[in-house]
């Protein structure tokens, strides 16, 4: 965003304190930025389309380019990584997709996975009360019924231009001719969990012949059951279909049933709206934890004028933002899960007065211990007296506009890489482990390290919370009038996601970086608990060094070997010139095999 853009952002006067440790690093910014200033985004004047894998991009263009709106793209792109991107993109997973229509109607579709039928609360746990090592996480019983194609085939037909069809066309030829390997994606293929799968071994792997850079993967058993959902996607949850996913998760010991099947049902929610510096936020709402967290730390920020403070990722900046994170998740852990089994306390966390109370209690000089943290009173209600546990990096993340304005934010996962590890004999895909996304025993954390509290907790048809948090930004709008697109965003990344979100957003918006900066730009996170900074290896070392002193424990990932980046997350971002109305696309360069397409 061009500075002169920000001098009218609105943001609540707050008198900051500054200490010598602090002022003798206001002017410190990462070590990369000279380069960063080199990195233009990807223009285009009518349709963009960023995802992690180009030929999913293309697909998306494709279908833009026959006359499909942003939806039509969104699910041509959703399809087309079921193929190409096996590791995240899926039929056997789940996901949210946010809408926002050129009208500025926007629209969230819930296409989360849900606990089986058969789930109980103590599934995971031995005759003891402990946690089973790995049980919700691989094999059978670690998958919940799965939202992707229901969810995407509700948004084809509710907001589509185009069939269905046509839609998933480039995914069939993708899956049906094949696509050539980078040597990144063949990497990626290798997975030591896959190999405990004969099936999935067979179809990935070509059981233990492993798939080399520049080979081209096909996959005719996917081909066909892209086919039957094209036709008809009722059958994968009351037809045949769903009668092969029942028996091959009855043969497995799996829960999964075709009853289970056929009860699923995407939900179409309101989202999570919020403000920031003269921008309207809208973004994930419950079972996501993401939007209203992305809120709450952007109100806690509203009341400090960051650049003032220092650069992008200066040390004064990464503190103040490390707070916010340490007390929005603090929150989340606490009260958070699905929307349709609690009563959430949305309002509570949005409120700019508890943002104001959460903001006074910040130290400029240092860290505050998380053990210490007392939240603001007279703003909540009382927490669960028992607190909950974390959700898996392997999600992707896409951002579509096209040529009328309507946008497209959509994220969705299995999970770890490559879900479960179990494949459907016959449909060619893999399953989910989403069911480690609940608290399997409260004050326990996840595969990603969270703490959760019981309204996270399994039960039958209920929907695990995450951190997923597909945005959109726009100017503020008014009661006569809504404002204009500004950006599309999103990433992968576990419990990182909400954090890397806010961090894109105060890089655009706070800081000025071009969205290809922003989506490079090191990345650094805080989750309440572990009380742990954890930077990106790419994030500068002189500057990780003054946040140690300054109280933080800092974790550099890999940073014992400096040619290893060490990084999380998969930011695929558009931005719209505020002047021109050119869209820019920015694909996070730490995958090589993604791209920003348009026209």
């Amino acid at each position: 965003m061009p500075r002169n853009t920000l001098q009218s952002r609105l943001f609540t006067p707050f008198v900051v304190r500054t200490s010598a440790v602090v002022l003798s690093t206001l002017l410190i910014s990462f070590s990369t930025k000279a380069q960063q200033l080199g990195l233009e985004p990807t223009r285009a004047q009518h349709a963009m389309v960023v995802t992690i894998q180009h030929d999913a991009s293309d697909a998306g263009l494709a279908v833009l380019k026959e006359g499909g709106n942003a939806v039509d793209a969104a699910v041509a792109v959703g399809f087309a990584l079921a193929v190409t991107y096996p590791v995240a993109g899926n039929l056997g997973g789940g996901g949210f997709m946010l809408i926002r229509d050129k009208h500025g109607k926007t629209h969230f579709i819930d296409y989360r996975e849900k606990a089986p039928a058969a789930a109980s609360r103590d599934m995971y746990l031995d005759a003891k009360g402990n946690v089973i090592p790995k049980m919700s996480l691989a094999g059978y019983k670690a998958s919940g019924v799965p939202g992707t194609v229901a969810g995407l085939s509700y948004a084809q037909k509710q907001y589509g231009k185009l069939t269905l069809a046509q839609d998933m066309a480039p995914a069939i030829r993708l899956a049906t001719e094949g696509f050539v390997l980078s040597e990144q994606e063949a990497h990626l293929l290798e997975s030591k969990d896959m190999s405990k799968f004969p099936s999935t071994a067979k179809i990935y792997q070509r059981s233990g012949d492993f798939y080399k850079a520049g080979e081209t993967f096909k996959q005719p058993e996917l081909a066909e059951t892209l086919r039957r959902i094209a036709k008809d996607p009722t059958d994968f949850y009351k037809g045949a279909m769903a009668k092969q996913i029942a028996a091959v998760e009855k043969a497995g010991g799996g829960l999964i049933t075709a009853e289970d099947l056929a009860g699923y049902q995407a939900k179409d929610r309101n989202p999570i709206k919020g403000r920031y510096r003269g921008y309207d936020i809208i973004t994930a709402p419950p079972p996501s934890s993401g939007g209203i967290v992305l809120v709450e730390i952007l109100n806690i920020l509203s009341g400090f004028d960051l650049p003032k403070l220092g650069s992008d990722r200066s040390v004064a900046q990464v503190h103040y933002i490390t707070e916010a994170f340490r007390r929005a998740y603090m929150d989340r852990g606490d009260y958070l899960g699905d929307p349709d089994f609690n009563q959430l306390p949305l309002k509570q966390m949005a409120n700019m007065k508890y943002a104001a109370a959460w903001r006074s209690s910040i130290d400029p000089t240092k860290p505050t211990p998380s053990k210490e943290l007392v939240r603001p009173s007279g703003f909540m209600p009382p927490p669960p007296q028992v607190t909950p546990r974390k959700e898996s990096t392997q999600t992707t993340h896409f951002s579509i506009v096209d040529k009328d304005g309507n946008a497209v934010s959509n994220t969705y996962t299995l999970n770890s890489y490559f879900g479960s590890g179990v494949l459907i004999d016959g449909l060619g895909f893999v399953m989910n482990n989403e069911m480690d996304d609940f608290t399997s025993k409260v004050g326990v954390p996840n595969v990603y390290g969270l703490i959760q509290s019981a309204a996270n907790g399994i039960e039958p048809g209920k929907r695990p919370l995450s951190a997923m948090t597909p945005t959109i930004v726009t100017t503020h709008g008014h009661w006569f009038r809504h404002g204009k697109l500004a950006y599309v965003m999103g990433t992968p990344g576990g419990s990182t996601i909400i954090t890397t979100v806010a961090n894109d957003v105060i890089s655009a918006v706070d800081n000025g970086l071009n969205i290809q900066q922003v989506a490079d730009a090191p990345r650094f996170h805080h989750q309440y608990l572990p009380d742990r900074l954890d930077l990106e290896k790419k994030f500068p070392v002189d500057v990780a060094d003054q946040l140690r002193t300054m109280g933080y424990t800092v974790n550099r990932l890999a940073v014992a070997d400096e040619k290893n980046p060490g990084v999380w997350g998969d930011s695929e971002l558009i931005a719209v010139d505020p002047k021109t109305g050119e869209l820019l696309g920015g694909h996070d360069s730490r995958r090589d095999f993604g791209k920003a397409a348009g026209y």
